[in-house]
């Protein structure tokens, strides 16, 4: 096994042609292939984690799982900056499945010392182009990580992919985003309850009035939730959640729940 040698991520020449990476695939065996070859071949969604989130004692949070209401799998998370970008991933419309550390990318620095990183997320895409990320937290960008993700940002571009650093999304639009995320799950669609809200909110009104015209709020507000989520109805999540925000009816909505 290759040594992880400190600052020595400098970009390499044909960066494209000398990355490793290494994955569990769906059997649970540990497997190494030129990047390129796995970018482009490999289940990303049936890997498990190339590693795993270490439980820290004296951390607030310990590692966890999201349900992930994009393709209805588990997705790990080490931290409430990273659970955070993964439930900002799960609410966007252009993503079709969320996978937490699938790959670890192995290269060779300029100095030849070898160098490991593991992003810690993949995001599948709509449009083809996939997206590798790593999560930072409300401080700068450490000088490692921003050698490596000269690094990443190269090696997605030589696979027609992207790479992120994810910062952290404004407080309040999280905050609204994780009180919708509670009625995320299927359980909470609506049936024909969910067409009346559309219909309800075919033009744009405050929340409060539309609840009150469809029925009992204990059983609209969490079915209206959902469609808020999900990309059915619309709301300015930018500002914080209220009885008379507005509301308004999406024609396509995401289609998902």
């Amino acid at each position: 096994m290759p040594d992880d040698a400190e600052e020595a991520a400098e970009l390499p020449v044909g960066i494209g042609d000398g990355l490793i990476a290494r994955f569990i695939d769906q059997a649970g065996t540990e497997r190494r292939r030129p990047w390129a070859e796995a970018a482009r071949g490999v289940c990303w969604e049936e890997c498990g984690p190339v590693r795993r989130f270490p439980v820290r004692h004296g951390k607030r949070m310990a590692p966890g799982w999201w349900w992930s209401a994009t393709d209805g799998r588990l997705v790990h998370y080490a931290s409430g900056v990273m659970r955070t970008q993964v439930m900002l991933l799960d609410h966007d419309p252009r993503v079709v499945a969320i996978v937490c550390r699938p790959v670890e990318l192995t290269w060779r620095g300029r100095d030849g010392g070898w160098v490991r990183h593991a992003p810690h997320l993949m995001a599948r895409l709509a449009d083809g182009r996939d997206l590798l990320a790593d999560c930072a937290g409300r401080g700068d960008i450490s000088p490692r990580l921003a050698r490596r993700a000269t690094v990443m940002e190269a090696a997605a571009a030589a696979v027609g992919w992207r790479y992120r650093v994810l910062r952290p999304p404004d407080p309040v639009l999280a905050a609204n985003l994780r009180w919708l995320a509670g009625y995320r799950h299927p359980r909470y669609k609506g049936g024909k309850l969910a067409r009346r809200a559309a219909e309800a909110f075919r033009l744009p009104r405050p929340l409060i009035e539309g609840v009150y015209e469809l029925g009992d709020p204990i059983q609209v507000f969490p079915v209206v939730f959902h469609a808020l989520w999900h990309g059915d109805l619309s709301a300015p999540l930018g500002v914080p959640l209220h009885e008379r925000v507005t509301v308004t009816a999406v024609a396509r909505g995401r289609g998902q729940g």
